[in-house]
């Protein structure tokens, strides 16, 4: 019989004690355990399982004012500065459609939630806390010094969950979905990706031809799709800041996707890790996670919607970058990103390594 060497939630407390300063997505990987699995061990002792549903998560959210939202994947952190607010509520997808706080949900993947309140220097962080049923962050909401803590307290208690054990099942990380190409339907990609007239067609067409995203970035070729240098992303960064644009940066997971839309002021490089750290939005990037990147057309009635779209070793993808399009508050950043985009360094094949 296989044995579970799974820290005891007692011993899990005790190497949270004695690291008060590791970050929990590292003590976990340590321990061999789920973040969601450090958090359950402090329940009764700072932790509160919650009902983990977005329309219960984000409604409380509603309540406490100014907060961060922070998603994430394992390559790039985003974290927002703002409100919950206009909240779109569906069964498969839901959608927080405010500024600066943007997010695309997909609640199937909420399977665990906590609200934490944690000792700092000067006081208590509090937030709430979500996580996939393997009990990886899937979104985060931590409270800042003008939140509402009364509204915190009460969103607790009518989130509670029945089940308050400070020990938590998780299953097994499930593994990326591999490149899926079919050069056999290559001419059918082609066609049908010169008649889209909406970016959100491109899924289904991609399926309908047993093709994923990467895998069809991988074949299509100009005028479509154009594969860049790894170095691309950081000069990318770079000329964004340069130029004062404003650019939409999508950062996700499976259960979550938030996007944030404005210009980039301050990168501050820091080993393998480029930073954005401006007021109200933070972004940390693993620049050396990045194993492939693409300048990607698709057609739309509103015009071309070019991006940039950067994958992990594994095929994850790590982030989505367009330009702002016009009837936003923000400038249209469309022909200054073009130029931008435009003058990046391509790869030597549209192929992957």
């Amino acid at each position: 019989m296989a044995l579970d060497n799974t820290p005891t939630p007692s011993e899990i407390r005790a190497t949270r004690s004695e690291n008060p300063k590791a970050r929990e997505r590292d003590l976990a990987d340590t321990l061999g355990i789920s973040e969601a699995q450090l958090i359950a061990a402090h329940v009764g002792q700072g932790a509160t399982r919650l009902k983990d549903h977005p329309d219960g998560i984000i409604g409380a959210a509603g309540t406490f004012g100014e907060v961060m939202a922070l998603t994430r994947n394992a390559s790039c952190v985003s974290e927002v500065v703002g409100q919950y607010a206009n909240y779109h509520p569906g069964p498969h997808a839901a959608m927080v459609l405010n500024e600066p706080i943007d997010l695309r949900i997909f609640p199937k993947h909420w399977q665990h939630a906590y609200a934490v309140e944690k000792p700092i220097e000067g006081g208590v962080r509090r937030s709430l806390q979500v996580f996939d049923a393997a009990g990886d962050a899937i979104h985060k909401i931590f409270l800042r010094d003008g939140s509402d803590d009364a509204a915190f307290a009460r969103a607790v208690d009518g989130l509670r969950h029945e089940d308050q054990s400070d020990a938590l099942h998780v299953v097994d990380r499930a593994a990326p979905e591999p490149a899926k190409s079919n050069p056999a339907k290559l001419d059918a990609l082609c066609d049908g990706w010169s008649k889209m007239t909406d970016t959100h067609q491109f899924f289904a067409m991609a399926g309908r031809l047993k093709m994923n995203r990467l895998g069809a970035y991988r074949i299509v070729g100009a005028p479509f799709v154009r594969r860049l240098t790894t170095e691309a992303v950081d000069r990318m960064l770079r000329d964004v800041q340069g130029a004062g644009i404003p650019i939409m940066i999508f950062v996700g997971n499976k259960g979550c996707i938030q996007i944030f839309s404005g210009p980039l002021k301050t990168l501050k490089a820091m080993g393998p890790w480029q930073n954005v750290l401006d007021p109200g939005f933070d972004m940390h990037l693993r620049l050396d996670h990045i194993a492939e990147v693409y300048a990607v057309d698709k057609p739309t009635k509103r015009g071309a919607a070019i991006s940039v779209e950067a994958f992990d070793a594994e095929g994850s993808l790590i982030f989505q970058i367009f330009p702002v399009p016009a009837g936003r508050d923000l400038p249209d950043s469309r022909a200054a990103w073009k130029s931008i985009v435009d003058a990046l360094p391509g790869a030597e094949s549209t192929e992957a390594a």
